[in-house]
């Protein structure tokens, strides 16, 4: 049957909207994809309520463990967290295209137009674009730093759009045993970038681990894990050896104010709501402009709180070899 034309969607024949998970676990065992999936799963629902019929594709990439390229044709990239050093790549085929599509994201992400494209880093991807731009130095910790921990935000990301809602401190999870130290504040300037966030307020009491970075036009990072909602979290803390670890670590007390702070909505919540979500909403509307979409507003309260209790956690996710090839693409 014939549709009438008032049927036709009038964003059916706009350009596509595409994001790109690069998935940089190396094929272990996570919930951080399952986050990401559900965060760009409800960012696409909010466009599409704005935009009906507009096509909206999600590509996932796992370059560690298939040294597939990362592909140059979506507009927005998430790169992820992943285990082991950010130093154990650079012989593989895998770093030589991480390196080559980093450098062309900065000139793709100072696009004006229609093809202006966007990158969001956690953990693992952070540290090597921490390496790549040489923007401080990336070592190993003395101590592997896990749990739900503060995370303070500097004069410059109080500013930045990313950080800029939680004043100066704000709550993450984190799972590292590398950081970046001795910020190289004249590269940062020169990128037309800046340190975000910390891990001590006064940049050492607490440790001297830089948190977060813009490192120009459309290329954010964070060291912590923004994705992480409440099953995953829980997931982890519920394994004896996690939790026996965290006390011996920190306290009894600490552990305990870590699990109250899970059903704090003013703090791992917030967190899950606002950072990964709102660097989606703000490259969304910037490309709106250039293609004619609808702008989208930030998801309701109401709604981030059910999505951070989120689903139950799986015991684990699907194995790389009994999912959809990693590279390719499907619509959500």
């Amino acid at each position: 049957m014939t549709r009438s034309p008032a049927s036709v969607s009038p964003f059916a024949k706009h350009r596509e909207l595409s994001v790109c998970l690069i998935d940089m676990n190396a094929g272990h065992v996570n919930q951080a994809m399952r986050c990401f999936r559900g965060i760009v799963t409800a960012f696409f629902d909010r466009v599409r309520t704005q935009n009906p019929g507009l096509i909206c594709r999600v590509a996932e990439v796992s370059p560690r463990d298939t040294n597939q390229p990362i592909p140059r044709d979506c507009d927005i990239y998430i790169g992820s967290g992943g285990p082991g050093s950010p130093y154990d790549g650079d012989a593989q085929p895998w770093f030589d295209d991480f390196t080559t599509f980093t450098n062309w994201m900065v000139d793709e992400a100072r696009r004006t137009d229609e093809d202006q494209r966007s990158f969001f880093a956690v953990c693992y991807t952070f540290e090597l674009l921490v390496r790549h731009f040489a923007v401080a130095d990336v070592s190993t910790r003395d101590s592997r730093k896990f749990g739900v921990m503060p995370i303070y935000t500097t004069g410059y990301g109080q500013k930045h759009p990313l950080l800029s809602a939680f004043k100066d401190r704000l709550f993450a999870f984190e799972h590292r045993n590398w950081e970046a130290v001795n910020p190289n504040d004249k590269r940062l300037a020169d990128l037309g970038g800046g340190l975000l966030a910390q891990e001590s307020r006064d940049g050492h009491s607490k440790g001297r681990g830089l948190l977060g970075f813009d490192f120009g036009p459309g290329i954010e990072a964070v060291q912590f894990h923004p994705e992480a909602d409440r099953a995953g979290v829980m997931s982890w803390v519920a394994r004896p050896e996690q939790a026996a670890a965290f006390r011996a670590t920190y306290g009894e007390e600490t552990y305990q104010a870590m699990l109250r702070t899970l059903d704090d909505k003013n703090r791992l919540a917030r967190t899950f709501a606002l950072v990964i979500p709102g660097f989606l909403q703000r490259r969304f509307n910037t490309l709106a402009a250039a293609r004619g979409y609808e702008p989208i507003e930030a998801p309701s309260a109401q709604d981030v709180l059910a999505a951070f209790q989120g689903e139950a956690a799986t015991a684990s996710e699907p194995s790389p070899t009994s999912r959809a090839p990693s590279a390719q693409a499907a619509n959500l």
